[in-house]
């Protein structure tokens, strides 16, 4: 069903928000999206993607341009401290035969393509803007934004991230995030010859990695468990990810280490978790992506099933000529999966900080990426 008689409000410009917008024009709907920063920017180092994500970016249109100016493969290799490898994970290739099984690209360039296909799918970008009020009525939402002006839609979906201003102004009694005693490090360098895949070196407790986005780099990510979530000043930043590493005796790892430096775009993230109990709809105004999901990176999927909201919002509006029972269905088919990737990432934050069992690890990894191959 064309979904040419709705007009729809997305608030804000992140990944699931963009990708709502191109899968909602392809329906036919009429779509604004308003976003409260200026310059739409991105920020932070690379973000490893699985194959389930790239069969979503498949289906947006916008996986080519993704293996053009990012990196795919196959496999995750798995190191110990002082170097051999102990195993490789296998990734299925879930987005088709042709595409390897994961991937990795700059966080900013994947923000740029997202948003040149928002902007050429027809979508009206307002940017520097976002609401003021949100007032329900019968059968549609009018809303005030902060340029002055006034407009009524028949659906507004939040995905305004983690900090939600419209999960604030519509779920009163909400729940906050919450800080998981783990922090991450990114950084961006050379690629070896010898780095062709995502890899791993397991330590009892600080976990880094490397995952080429391009043909000659790639980015850096060390967990490392912090019990309180202090402020780390960035002067710092490249003294202390060295220092992380300090224990790793691996000949690649030390190589790396020793190119870490004030050029490295050195990202400092303290992680945190959020799954809102259901309902993620009140009325005709919807919660989608990290609104209601955010999760930690260990399962390479926060985007992932933010990315796939969208996809399955669109679904469930262009099969249903009546808002409530879409967004009724969107739910069903949406809690399972995204609960698994939140608690599962969770629990296997919460064995590197103790240095817990590897074999949970490994089967909780396992189990997941199973899960996360199946259609959705």
């Amino acid at each position: 069903m064309s979904l040419s008689h709705q007009r729809i409000l997305i608030i804000g410009g992140g990944f699931s928000g963009m990708a709502a917008a191109i899968e909602l024009r392809k329906q036919g709907a009429q779509v604004d999206l308003v976003e409260i920063d200026p310059g739409w920017r991105s920020y932070g180092a690379g973000i490893s993607l699985g194959g389930a994500t790239l069969r979503a970016f498949r289906r947006l249109g916008i996986l080519e341009a993704f293996l053009a100016q990012g990196n795919a493969s196959d496999g995750v290799k798995l190191h110990l401290p002082h170097g051999p490898l102990v195993a490789t994970l296998s990734t299925p290739r879930i987005a088709g035969g042709d595409v390897p099984g994961g991937g990795a690209i700059m966080r900013p360039v994947l923000a740029r393509i997202l948003a040149e296909a928002t902007r050429a799918a027809g979508t009206n970008v307002r940017l520097g803007c976002t609401f003021s009020a949100i007032e329900q009525e019968a059968n549609g939402v009018q809303v005030t934004f902060t340029d002055g002006q006034r407009q009524r839609y028949d659906l507004v979906i939040g995905a305004d991230g983690l900090n939600s201003k419209v999960r604030e102004a519509v779920f009163e009694n909400a729940p906050q995030p919450r800080y998981s005693g783990q922090a991450v490090w990114r950084a961006v360098l050379p690629k070896p010859p010898e780095i062709e895949t995502a890899t791993m070196w397991m330590g009892p407790k600080i976990k880094p990695g490397v995952n080429p986005v391009s043909k000659t780099e790639m980015y850096l990510f060390v967990t490392e468990p912090r019990p309180t979530n202090d402020h780390v000043d960035p002067a710092t930043f490249a003294d202390r990810l060295r220092a992380l590493l300090d224990g790793f005796s691996a000949p690649t790892l030390q190589s790396i280490r020793s190119q870490i430096g004030p050029d490295s775009q050195i990202v400092f993230r303290p992680l945190e978790g959020l799954l809102m109990p259901r309902p993620w709809s009140r009325g005709r105004v919807v919660l989608i992506g990290d609104t209601v999901h955010a999760t930690t990176p260990h399962l390479a999927s926060g985007a992932c099933i933010g990315i796939e909201d969208a996809l399955v919002l669109a679904d469930e509006l262009a099969q249903s000529g009546d808002v409530p029972t879409a967004l009724s269905a969107f739910e069903a088919r949406r809690w399972e999966r995204c609960r698994m990737v939140v608690e599962n990432s969770a629990r296997l934050g919460e064995i590197e900080i103790e240095g817990g069992d590897k074999e949970e690890h490994s089967r909780i990894m396992r189990e997941s990426l199973m899960a996360l191959s199946q259609p959705i």
